[in-house]
């Protein structure tokens, strides 16, 4: 991403500015960037602009002290000699060199792109008060216990290997097809659907179909549809992670969490699977499955696979499951593999989710939040988890929310007796 910046560039627009790639500043001497937040309003930089000036830009310490104490911003040549820029642009020739520099990017990466695009149509979706469809995901919503049951389908034919067929596919082509439904569900259920606290994913469909599909993702790695088609999944999981909800995963008889799906899985606080058949019902026994996709496509905002960061205690773990290949493993393997929390049977299934479900709903969404986040992401700390994920910051947050020291919080209340109203909504 290029960043031209002709005019004030202060607080949340200069922390824009920072997650892109290349910043060019008009030199002008008006022109300047700033991160005010401090001297002005007596808070910090709330998009992690901190973090990106120290550890992306690697601007120095006193420098960057000063930098943000200041309320009119660094300009010109000194703003490019602390790295806050990367490039300074006369003010007569500012439009045709971000014009240029343009072409530039665009002509090194243009063996990337294929020769054409392909339309993203809108999604097909219907919206009703506890019901969300869309080609390949269904959600029912329980507002009692604020959950969404979110079911994702596999593809009911065989996924296109040939390229040529995937392009002709375009938003038809099931990996793509996913990605762009699920990132859109996320975006609505965390903005439109506050109160409904925990997510809990299913899925249904042909799991040798799922399977497929990312031997062709695998296949064709290098074919840019493909390619991008990946990213985006990786994208879309990682915003799964970073979300403050509960994720539960259940898994049973006619479930597809393989591979790419069973990302999904390992992304949830929690798995229930199936151990053997319900009552009456002939399908197989539920069994996930693990494909290349699951050992580093998709890495989370760590830099680890969700294995990885899953295995941190014993990292050779990860070639041990390698080695499982694309064998489908039932609840007693995957519970020995370490694959999935609890294996209830038939008898206790109904019983073991509902109570974990009305668990967690009688819990402070504000808590939940706080603790879901910290233990999603252990292991190494980079950019992204330092802005994104692990804050520890969210103590002290938590401890100032009326869901602890209002009237009616948990602090106020403990001792006494009387049960907290917490105020559901996510925040």
């Amino acid at each position: 991403y290029i960043c031209a910046i002709n005019g004030a560039c202060a607080g949340g627009g200069y922390e824009l500015a920072l997650a892109c790639d290349h910043l060019m500043l008009v030199d002008d001497g008006a022109t300047a960037v700033s991160l005010p937040e401090l001297p002005l309003l007596a808070v910090l930089p709330g998009t992690g602009g901190l973090t990106r000036l120290s550890d992306k830009r690697f601007v120095r310490h006193d420098r960057a002290d000063y930098f943000c104490t200041i309320e009119e911003g660094i300009k010109g040549r000194r703003a490019l000699e602390w790295d806050l820029v990367d490039e300074l642009v006369s003010a007569s020739k500012f439009t045709e060199t971000v014009q240029q520099k343009a072409e530039q990017l665009a002509d090194k990466n243009s063996q990337m792109r294929g020769d054409k695009g392909i339309q993203l149509t809108p999604l097909n979706r219907s919206f009703k008060h506890n019901d969300i469809a869309y080609d390949h995901i269904h959600v029912i919503i329980d507002r009692e216990l604020s959950v969404a049951t979110i079911t994702i389908k596999g593809p009911t034919a065989a996924v296109p290997d040939d390229i040529n067929t995937i392009t002709e596919q375009g938003v038809d082509f099931w990996p793509l097809a996913i990605a762009r439904e699920l990132d859109d569900l996320i975006l609505h259920l965390r903005f439109n659907e506050a109160e409904v606290g925990t997510w809990l994913f299913k899925s249904a469909g042909d799991a040798a179909l799922v399977m497929a599909a990312d031997k062709v993702l695998a296949s064709n790695a290098d074919f840019w549809l493909v390619r991008e088609t990946t990213l985006f999944l990786k994208r879309v999981l990682k915003r799964l992670d970073v979300t403050a909800r509960t994720l539960f995963a259940a898994i049973e008889p006619g479930s597809c969490f393989v591979g790419t799906l069973f990302e999904v899985v390992l992304a949830c606080d929690q798995s229930m699977m199936l151990d053997g058949q319900f009552d009456g019902d002939a399908r197989p026994a539920a069994t996930i499955a693990m494909t290349e996709m699951n050992f580093g496509p998709y890495p989370m905002v760590n830099g680890l696979s969700r294995l990885q960061s899953r295995f941190l205690a014993d990292p050779s773990h990860a070639d041990t499951l390698r080695e499982q290949g694309e064998n489908a493993l039932d609840a007693r393997q995957a519970e020995a593999l370490g694959l999935v929390t609890f294996i209830p049977d038939d008898i206790d299934w109904e019983d073991e989710l509902r109570i974990a479900l009305e668990a967690r709903a009688s819990f402070s969404p504000d808590a939940l939040t706080g603790m879901e986040a910290n233990l999603r992401f252990g292991g190494p700390e980079t950019l992204e988890s330092k802005i994104f994920s692990r804050l520890s910051a969210w103590q002290n947050w938590i401890f100032q929310r009326p869901n602890a020291v209002g009237e009616e919080g948990a602090l106020v209340l403990y001792g006494s007796g009387r049960r907290a109203n917490f105020n559901k909504q996510r925040v």
